[in-house]
């Protein structure tokens, strides 16, 4: 008799299914935008739609497998930052923390496997990791308060033009918690993701520079 394997794990093809859902959530809600006349909607679902399609982007035109579940984490980042922006944010008071340390896992994730391929293609580099613990919380308190600066910048637009802008700040407290959720995202990655984005900055290796000859 035959044992079938099992895993915890879902299959390929649902994490596929998870992110085709996800995009036709962000699909609609861009039609919204359209037929309602809500630019707010338009703008973060189109931006959220784009981001998604960058695995396959990356497949394509660098040749790099990615796992699945990086298409979901991506496609989740964007997707729950639309749905806030759809009105989540205001309705759901932990929302607006959630959707920041789960972006910021995704910045920590894409700062760590960068700088594991770099570390990877030569061996005139070397990485230690704690280094790199580091230089993930640094990057993502860095690239926060870039953002906390750009929507600052864009409330001066709207004030100054009467524009509705897709983003907003909401006072020097809200600042405050963004920085410590993306800092809980960091640290997530720093912790944790070194043991599983290994893998991956591999692939970008052999995608981006080729496969280095002993």
């Amino acid at each position: 008799m035959t044992r079938r394997s099992f895993s915890l794990r879902p299959s390929v093809r649902n994490q596929r299914r998870l992110t085709r859902t996800m995009q036709i959530v962000l699909v609609a809600i861009v039609g919204y935008g359209v037929l309602a006349g809500v630019p707010k909607a338009i703008t973060n679902g189109s931006l959220a739609l784009a981001v998604t399609f960058v695995p396959a982007a990356l497949e394509r035109n660098y040749d790099i497998p990615l796992d699945p579940w990086l298409g979901v984490w991506i496609t989740a980042a964007v997707f729950l930052h639309t749905l806030g922006s759809a009105g989540f944010y205001a309705r759901v008071p932990w929302w607006d923390h959630l959707t920041h340390a789960l972006s910021a896992t995704l910045i920590a994730g894409a700062g760590y496997t960068t700088l594991r391929a770099v570390d990877l293609h030569t061996d005139a580099i070397r990485i230690p990791t704690r280094f790199a613990f580091v230089f993930i919380v640094v990057v993502v308190l860095s690239f926060g308060v870039l953002w906390e600066l750009f929507e600052f910048g864009l409330d001066i637009v709207a004030d100054e033009t009467g524009v509705s802008m897709p983003l907003a700040q909401h006072g020097l407290d809200d600042t405050v918690l963004d920085l410590t959720y993306n800092s809980i995202g960091a640290l997530v990655v720093a912790v944790f993701g070194q043991a599983h984005l290994s893998g991956v900055a591999e692939r970008v290796r052999e995608g981006l520079f080729g496969t280095t000859e002993e």
